[in-house]
């Protein structure tokens, strides 16, 4: 009941009566009363006055099922919320949800995990209360050969539904725009040249036959700051904005962009239709890149992506090659970018 009382809160301009709410939800008033304490103390200011009702005049960086379930506007993906306060990873989650028959778009969410891990095995930081963890739970019906275009578009819909979101947000940088969000291919999302966000994809699957597949999404949200290691390639949208941002509306924006990105991308079961997208936000487009791959490291200029996601680049003699994510890494000639 948490839920629906808070979505219409927000659906509702002015107030809604405490009458109001308990006959659309048939319960007592003081049942609506005890919700309304309970928003208040997990910090939303809603005001109570007497014979106008309840009023949501402003919402923190709350993260919580009712929360995000309140967000969601989709009608698969992310309508199925696995919450964790704490959890080893939202990948392994996510997994063992599948292999349990979990449904297409099932969404796991944590404020803090204890193993997150990125690409090629490395530790993904994952404090509590700063940052974004999600994974979820894709059943495409394609060859399993495809199934890395995924990475794509959940990129192409991560760095869409932050903008999104910042905009609904009314957040700016110190100038009050904020750089574009890019993407950095294959997986990683870019704001001001440094690394914001990165993508994880795993599959289940059998030779010819795809079981399910985990896409999981790390994002620098209300990070202040960075290891000293990692803080001249990493960056958080607090760090840019200079404010702290909500997260689960940002995590709704980023569901509703993938919803609508992964039905485009399975009409062609190819990237045909996100590329001019893709592209326009690839930061390595235009630009001189290293490709280091198992045989050799070479210097070449990024000229973009074609429908199957792989990375074409042009040699310092002219000839043109495809790149394959899972062949090598590509890295900015002068820094991470």
């Amino acid at each position: 009941m948490k839920t629906e009382i808070l979505k219409l809160l927000r659906e509702t301009d002015g107030y809604v009566s405490g009458q109001q709410i308990s006959e659309r939800f048939g319960v007592s008033r003081t049942a609506v009363w005890k919700v309304i304490r309970q928003l208040q103390e997990e910090g939303y200011q809603v005001e109570a006055v007497r014979n106008r009702g309840y009023h949501i005049v402003d919402s923190p960086d709350v993260m919580t099922k009712e929360e995000l379930d309140s967000l969601m506007k989709t009608k698969w993906a992310g309508r199925n919320i696995l919450y964790y306060d704490v959890t080893d990873s939202t990948n392994l989650r996510i997994r063992q949800a599948g292999d349990e028959g979990a449904p297409h778009g099932t969404l796991a969410v944590a404020d803090r995990q204890t193993a997150g891990r990125g690409r090629r095995g490395r530790a993904w930081e994952s404090p509590a209360g700063s940052s974004i963890y999600m994974s979820v739970l894709l059943r495409p019906e394609i060859s399993p050969f495809k199934a890395s275009m995924l990475t794509l578009v959940m990129a192409c819909s991560v760095a869409e539904g932050i903008e999104k979101s910042l905009r609904d947000q009314k957040t700016g940088g110190a100038g009050g725009t904020l750089p574009p969000i890019q993407i950095k291919w294959p997986n990683d999302i870019v704001l001001n040249g440094k690394k914001l966000a990165g993508i994880l994809t795993e599959m289940s699957a059998q030779v010819d036959y795809i079981n399910h597949v985990t896409v999981g999404v790390g994002i620098n949200v209300n990070i202040t700051e960075f290891p000293e290691e990692i803080s001249r390639t990493a960056t958080s949208l607090h760090l840019e904005c200079g404010c702290t941002i909500r997260r689960s509306p940002i995590i709704a924006s980023i569901m509703e962009r993938l919803e609508e990105n992964y039905e485009t991308f399975l009409q062609t079961e190819d990237l045909t239709g996100l590329m001019d997208r893709y592209s326009a936000m690839l930061v390595n487009r235009g630009r001189d890149v290293q490709v280091i791959g198992g045989k050799e490291t070479y210097q070449a200029h990024a000229l973009g992506i074609t429908p199957i996601g792989e990375l074409v680049v042009r040699r310092a003699d002219g000839r043109e090659e495809k790149i394959n994510a899972g062949e090598v890494s590509v890295r900015g000639v002068y820094g991470y970018v």
